[in-house]
Parts: structure tokens; C-alpha cells; sequence
């Protein structure tokens, strides 16, 4: 990667920048999630099972909608942002409806130098690993934190989906990590609308290199699935052909949109 390139602040900005419109919009819908709706869908709940009394790392959590949640279903919940604002507004958030989920602020790589605990479950999902360059070394801050036999739960949308420009119409990026992809972006994914122009660094990570991270550090691959729809109406031309499953309308169901990934850390003397 150009070491020139501090991915790191620029995308601290980038969501920091995203936040309050986030927040604010339909997409995210927080009337509905202050009066108790759940902000997790099928896929990732079929894969956590019954999470009462279990200990949870939420990576990536943004402002803490899926943290809140899991906390609601009776765990012990630990969320963790690179965005500052983001963490904020989940403190602030989690007051108000009275949680007691915990929030902290860090990048995915430095937690274990702030964080000293294991945890009985760690989860992932939706938009997440793309922000990160190197997945040997986020797989192994998933081992890190999981305690012997601990969980990990992940459901990204498909490196496939990031294959194509943002119309759906060409083949615009390389499914392989080929390196950094820096672009500006008008307006966000919950509010198309939004006064916003910022620079983000991402990265594609084609299924091998995701699935070999984990195998190389002690993860044990319960179970792969891939979906050919989305939970979430987050990309241009879409469909709704059932409630809360979104498809490309003029690619019907012929791609694969996300996929969800259940492993276990493996004892090792």
C-alpha cells in the first residue's frame, strides 16, 4: 500500500462525516429501533443461535444499532468503531434507552493493545472488512479475543457486488485485492440526498483470502452460505421482491449479494 495514503484517518473522517446522517435517516430507522425493533436480520440471526448470558465483541459496530441489539437478546456486548462520532452517538444512544452495552473507540488492529478480555462470541457484518487491508491480521484479532471453542459469526455482502461500478452495468473493479481503491463519494448509502463530498480508501477481499485468514489462524469453518439478495436497500436500482430482500432489479437473482461465515476457534496446546 502507498504509504502515503493514511486510510485510517481518511476513513475516521469519511464516517465521521457519514454519521449524523445516518442517524437521522428512514434507512437506519431509529423511531422504530428506540421502541424496541431489533436492527438484526435472519441471516446473522440463525447464525448467533441463543446468545443469552454470552459475552459478545461487536467489530465495526458503527453507532451501535446491532450492538444494542444483541444486548437486547440478553449478552454482555462490547461494540467497537474507528469513527470517534460514531462511538458518541452509540454512548449516547445506549444512555437514553438504558443498555448497558460498551462502546470503545479504536481501529480493528490496535484493540489488543486497549482491550484485555476474551469474549464467548465475536461478530461482524455488512460493509465491514472492505475498510481493512489486511485480513491475516484482522483474523487474528478475531483469535485474539475469542476465548477456546468462542464463535465467530460474519455476514459481508459478496465480493462479487464489488466487482461491478455503482449503475450495476460493468464489470469496473478487480475481484482480488489488487491494493488501496481511493474515490469520493456524493451523498451515502442512507441518504443519497445528503450534502456530503468525502474520500474513502477501500479494499475487495475475494472469498479465498477471507476464508484462508481464518483457517490460518485456528478458525474452524462451520458453515459457508451465500444469498442472492441483500437486507438492505443500500444500493442503486434495486427491487424489493419480498419484505426486507433487495435484488439488482435487471439481475434479478442471478448474483450472489452477501454470504455468512460461522467458525470456531480451535483449542491449541
Amino acid at each position: 500500500m502507498n504509504p502515503e495514503i493514511d486510510y485510517i484517518e481518511i476513513n475516521k473522517q469519511s464516517w465521521n462525516n457519514r454519521t449524523d446522517y445516518h442517524v437521522n435517516s428512514t434507512f437506519y430507522d431509529m423511531d422504530s429501533f428506540y421502541k424496541g425493533k431489533s436492527s438484526l436480520n435472519d441471516i446473522e440471526l440463525n447464525l448467533l443461535g441463543d446468545i443469552k448470558g454470552k459475552s459478545i465483541l461487536h467489530l465495526q459496530c458503527h453507532f451501535g444499532q446491532d450492538t444494542i441489539s444483541l444486548q437486547r437478546m440478553g449478552a454482555e456486548v462490547v461494540g467497537v468503531d474507528l469513527s470517534d462520532k460514531s462511538i458518541d452517538m452509540a454512548k449516547e444512544i445506549a444512555l437514553k434507552i438504558n443498555s448497558n452495552a460498551n462502546f470503545i473507540c479504536s481501529d480493528i488492529y490496535s484493540l489488543p493493545k486497549i482491550l484485555n478480555q476474551q469474549f464467548d462470541m465475536v461478530y461482524t457484518s455488512y460493509g465491514t472488512i472492505g475498510w481493512l487491508p489486511d485480513l491475516d491480521k484482522w483474523a487474528s484479532v478475531i483469535k485474539h479475543f475469542l476465548k477456546p471453542n468462542g464463535k465467530f459469526v460474519f455476514v459481508e455482502f459478496h465480493p462479487v457486488v464489488w466487482m461491478f461500478d455503482d449503475d450495476f452495468d460493468r464489470i469496473g473493479y478487480n475481484y482480488f485485492n489488487t491494493g488501496p481503491i481511493v474515490e469520493i463519494e456524493n451523498g451515502t448509502y442512507a441518504d443519497r440526498s445528503a450534502d456530503l463530498k468525502q474520500e474513502y480508501v477501500m479494499w475487495n477481499h475475494g472469498l479465498s483470502e477471507v476464508m484462508n485468514s481464518l483457517i490460518k489462524n485456528n478458525l474452524f469453518i462451520n458453515s459457508f452460505d451465500e444469498f442472492d439478495y441483500s437486507p438492505y436497500n443500500c444500493f442503486k436500482h434495486t427491487v424489493e421482491f419480498e419484505p426486507n430482500k433487495f435484488r439488482i432489479k435487471h439481475l434479478d437473482n442471478k448474483i450472489p449479494m452477501v454470504y455468512a461465515i460461522s467458525a470456531t476457534k480451535l483449542y491449541v496446546e
